[in-house]
């Protein structure tokens, strides 16, 4: 697929357009500072696609205020005294030296977060160590909420992944029916991840934000809006952001 790039400036708003082999226009605001993307189809003139950002402004600028607004955590040292999230609540960190080589994690009373390494271990031995236990619960959670929905939302997934995402809680290919949750969900609350959960598996149905997707999401899960808004209120870690 042949894609051209180029910049606009709307509104004082830099706008990257890509052009490549699609049928519709999608426009969407990244986190964490608000980078506006529009994919357009190749054929479409540069005064058609400026009319179609200048008609979502009021859009773009509420997103571009939200993730400005967001709280988002300082760089984690890995170090005693720290908090770190799970499963949406703090997490007091208390790292634990020791002689053995497995690193292991454990929370106790909702309140505190054992990091159990191997004495010398450096900061990001230990972060890795912290998220391979995040990626082991999420693990443990994904397969019952897949089985619980395929019924409902009358799909069937073939494969589920969990990586690290930069700008998506999560995201999917309908032709391979594959679903990829982010592993930033391991700290968010439980009903959090249920809707990503959910919100890929309808993209299997209906690949666009469109008003049919809406209409599924509400028939699905008519709270759907209310655990969005509370995934997109909760603290953001930090991230060296690239695009």
């Amino acid at each position: 697929m042949i894609t051209e790039r180029q910049q606009i400036i709307v509104s004082g708003i830099p706008v990257e357009v890509v052009r490549k082999e699609i049928k519709n226009l999608h426009l969407a605001v990244y986190p964490p500072g608000g980078r506006v993307r529009v994919a357009v189809p190749s054929w479409l003139r540069d005064e058609t696609v400026r009319l179609a950002v200048v008609s979502r402004l009021g859009w773009i600028r509420r997103q571009r205020t939200r993730f400005a607004e967001q709280v988002r955590q300082s760089e984690r040292e890995m170090v005693t005294g720290e908090t770190h999230f799970f499963r949406g609540r703090p997490y007091r960190l208390v790292v634990i030296a020791r002689e053995e080589r497995r690193a292991e994690v454990r929370t106790r009373n909702d309140r505190r977060m054992e990091l159990r390494v191997p004495r010398g271990l450096p900061a990001q031995g230990r972060r890795v160590a912290l998220n391979q236990w995040y990626r082991q619960e999420l693990r443990r959670r994904i397969p019952a909420l897949i089985a619980k929905w395929e019924p409902i939302v009358g799909v069937s997934v073939a494969e589920w992944r969990i990586r690290r995402m930069r700008t998506r809680w999560g995201t999917c290919n309908p032709t391979a029916r594959r679903v990829w949750l982010n592993l930033e969900l391991a700290k968010k609350q439980p009903p959090c991840l249920e809707y990503v959960v959910v919100h890929e598996m309808v993209h299997l149905l209906e690949r666009h934000h469109s008003p049919r997707f809406q209409d599924l999401m509400d028939r699905f899960m008519p709270n759907w809006k209310q655990h969005r808004e509370q995934l997109n209120q909760a603290p953001l870690a930090h991230e060296t952001w690239r695009y």
